[in-house]
């Protein structure tokens, strides 16, 4: 394993001596939109990734409070789903 890991750093790293050495300026234009399209993608990148850590993250705390037996729902107040009309109100008065 170690043999197969230092033929490739030795690979790796002639790879990128020789594209230093033998490396050509490029006359090139890059036009100012391809920059909104680089910072979209990135952007598009980090969200899509922190949106996979955080489904994961919720999995993997949901799973171990499950393995030690921690409620998460203990501490917290639950509300009723009572909905008060206006005849309600009024027939609650007039009584």
């Amino acid at each position: 394993m170690k043999k197969r890991i230092a033929k490739a750093a030795v690979l790796t790293s002639a790879a990128l001596t020789g594209m230093l050495l033998w490396s050509q300026t490029a006359e090139a234009y890059i036009d100012p939109s391809v920059a909104t399209y680089v910072i979209q993608a990135v952007a598009g990148i980090i969200i899509a990734a922190g949106a996979v850590i955080g489904i994961y993250w919720r999995k993997a705390r949901k799973k171990i409070n499950k393995t030690l037996g921690v409620d998460e729902n203990r501490n917290k107040e639950v509300e009723s789903d009572d909905i008060i009309t206006k005849t309600e109100t009024k027939e609650n008065t007039e009584k």
